[in-house]
């Protein structure tokens, strides 16, 4: 089902009805209806070019709409100029000020909306400690890291007290390691500032790991909205099954083959489990029997791809809980039987 139009209930906050933006023959956003809460953080996740970047330029004011209407906290903005907005911009390059420190970069929206000196300077020393870099409030930008500097920018941001603070793939620019730092930061912070978050990415475990909602967009359109327990389970369509992590997805004489059925099916890799040959099922249980063509050691998981009788290659990923050696595991070649519960088939609308 296409969840685009849902509301989260009475207490929408930021509301899109009718949305549409066109570059000249592109449709880059479709008639979007959305409806986010307050203090909800929720994520837009898509490929590029899905539209999610251009919706949240569109809630910015940097953009203008087609056709449709935009509204904050029952105001309607759609024709309000970007300063005019409830809003603040986080972007990935961080668009800090290199020849001012990071107190006086803090300050500067502050002093552009003439707020009097003493008033900025304790506002601006709040936010810093808020990211908890107060201890480097003197210093210029190019003298701190890259966490330093989105974490300034997040300072800079918060500082004006927006309704909403978007953020456009914020961490893009980040190693791994220190990306998964910023996600329970990011996290924290708005908890603890209590404002609505839009984050856009085409991270799928970010947005997983983070949001309270995601909207998954593709082709300008919404293809499923939900918790990210609900669109990874219980996917709405092939390409959400698809682009949120692995899949098994199946149909016609395959689905036929591997669960005894036609229609469209997904079982995600790790309910998969790889046992020895003439292992029969057990209650609630389907099986089919296969040999193993690959193995791949990524550290916490393996990945096992098991070709079925019917040709039907399906993958299987193991947690890899057992000191090496110790546990059942496979190699390439092994005959095995694979083994899922039948509560772990997604039946996929469409």
């Amino acid at each position: 089902m296409d969840s685009s139009s849902e509301s989260h209930g009475s207490n929408a906050y930021v509301s899109l009805r009718g949305v549409s933006k066109s570059f000249d023959d592109v449709r880059a956003v479709v008639d979007l209806d959305l409806d986010i809460a307050s203090g909800e953080f929720f994520s837009m996740l898509g490929p590029s070019g899905s539209g999610k970047t251009t919706v949240l330029r569109l809630i910015a004011g940097f953009e203008t709409v087609s056709s449709g209407t935009i509204s904050i906290d029952g105001e309607d903005i759609t024709t309000l100029a970007p300063f005019d907005r409830t809003v603040n911009t986080v972007f990935q390059d961080y668009a800090l000020f290199p020849h001012m420190t990071i107190q006086e970069n803090v300050e500067y929206g502050l002093r552009t909306r003439k707020v009097p000196k003493p008033e900025r300077a304790a506002q601006a020393a709040q936010a810093i400690d808020r990211v908890k870099l107060s201890h480097l409030a003197g210093r210029l930008p190019h003298q701190l890291s890259g966490g330093q500097r989105q974490r300034i920018a997040l300072a800079r941001a918060l500082v004006l007290r927006p309704k909403v603070l978007l953020l456009d793939e914020p961490l893009g620019a980040l190693d791994k390691q220190l990306r998964e730092e910023m996600q329970v930061e990011l996290k924290s912070i708005q908890r603890e500032a209590g404002i609505t978050f839009i984050f856009v990415t085409h991270d799928q475990e970010e947005a997983m790991r983070m949001s309270d909602r995601i909207a998954v967009f593709n082709a300008g359109r919404i293809e499923q909205l939900g918790t990210p327990h609900e669109v990874y389970e219980k996917p709405a369509t092939a390409f959400v099954a698809g682009f949120l992590g692995v899949s098994n997805l199946m149909s016609g004489e395959k689905a036929q083959a591997v669960v005894g059925r036609t229609g469209l099916v997904n079982i995600r890799p790790e309910r998969i489990r790889l046992v020895g040959p003439g292992a029969k099922p057990g209650k609630d249980e389907m099986a089919v029997s296969g040999v193993i063509i690959e193995v791949a050691y990524t550290g916490a998981n393996t990945i096992y791809i098991v070709e079925t009788a019917g040709s039907v290659r399906l993958i299987s990923t193991k947690l890899n809980e057992e000191l090496p050696g110790v546990g059942e595991s496979f190699q390439t070649g092994d005959k095995v039987v694979a083994l899922w519960r039948n509560a772990h088939i997604a039946t996929i609308p469409h």
